[in-house]
């Protein structure tokens, strides 16, 4: 009798197929983060910044505006000129040039691994002795690679900004400020909460997600005061939009928390009653012309900025910009 003998796809412990095994998985190491660009470069690229916009400016050149801006500023810079090209000649403020104070300025650098969108954020001043802050954040285009700054945010005070969290090199650490996993409130729950300052004067949600502080309660304020301002003659309706621009962009603070940039859009609503009409104000011209309406519908795009907590508390709104973006008459759908 012959016996036959079958190959076995057993393996002993410490046999070469296993360690093989255990060198594949180990073979490909973690991506490295690395720095978006250096101190010096983010200083040249606001310096420049500064250069192109003021020859953008004074001529309301969109083209050459549109290679150093994007997102939420870009749209409230064409509104602004808009604005001024809807006014007549004598009405228009002449140009003054400016720049940002490079040695006042403190930016913010985050490490990034290939394939993810590089930005940073930096604090500038201006007043005496550096009394008003002012956050930017500049991205690095995909395609262009050109650096162009998506927001620029009047913050309401110094004092109330977060030490941002810097490692041993100097470098910021970027969150992903829309996982509840790393802030208390993302960045949907913290647009509604500004939408709804605006449209409820915050009885909904605004109040209940962010802290009393000066920005929120300006926002409350525009809600209280527009709203009344025809008094029997009239209403004023704010709504939160679908938001245009839905990038933000966020920094891990010393305390744990984040520095969240975002931006939203709303509308206002202005309707008078039967047999009157609203005349357009002068600003207002260059999207409703001179003719009067019973109704009209402006839209606001906005930046705003936040201090929120990674475990369950109240985020405080740090200060907000907006531009009124676009506006229209009554039209037989409405």
């Amino acid at each position: 009798m012959t016996a036959t003998l079958t190959a076995s796809a057993c393996t002993t412990p410490g046999s070469t197929d296993t360690t093989k095994a255990k060198a594949d998985r180990t073979a490909s190491p973690a991506p490295t983060a690395e720095p978006a660009l250096t101190k010096k470069a983010a200083l040249a690229q606001i310096a420049h910044y500064s250069k192109i916009n003021n020859e953008a400016n004074a001529t309301h050149n969109r083209r050459l505006l549109d290679t150093i801006e994007d997102g939420p500023l870009y749209a409230m810079s064409i509104a602004d000129y808009e604005q001024d090209e809807g006014l007549p000649k004598a009405d228009r403020e002449t140009y003054k040039p400016w720049s940002y104070n490079l040695a006042s300025t403190t930016v913010y650098i985050p490490r990034f691994t290939a394939g993810q969108q590089k930005w940073f954020a930096a604090v500038t001043y201006s007043g005496k002795t550096d009394k008003y802050p002012r956050l930017l954040v500049m991205a690095e285009q995909a395609t262009t690679k050109r650096w162009e700054v998506v927001a620029a945010v009047d913050l309401d005070d110094k004092k109330q900004l977060p030490k941002i969290a810097l490692d041993a090199d100097g470098y910021a650490t970027a969150l992903d400020a829309t996982s509840a996993k790393n802030v208390a409130a993302p960045v949907d729950v913290l647009r509604s909460a500004v939408g709804d300052n605006f449209a409820t004067g915050g009885d909904l949600s605004g109040k209940k997600v962010f802290a009393t502080a000066k920005a929120s309660a300006r926002q409350i304020t525009v809600h209280d005061k527009t709203t009344r301002k025809f008094g029997t003659r009239g209403t004023t309706v704010f709504s939160a939009a679908g938001p245009e621009f839905t990038d933000s962009y966020a920094l891990k603070t010393t305390t744990g928390s984040a520095l969240v940039v975002f931006a939203h859009t709303h509308t206002q609503r202005d309707t008078v009653a039967a047999g009157l009409k609203i005349i357009p104000d002068k600003d207002d011209r260059a999207w409703l012309g001179t003719t009067n309406s019973p109704s009209f519908t402006y839209t606001f795009t906005c930046s705003d900025v936040a201090t929120v907590p990674t475990t369950p508390a109240k985020s405080t709104l740090l200060g907000y910009t907006c531009r009124r973006t676009d506006a229209h008459g009554m039209t037989t759908s409405s």
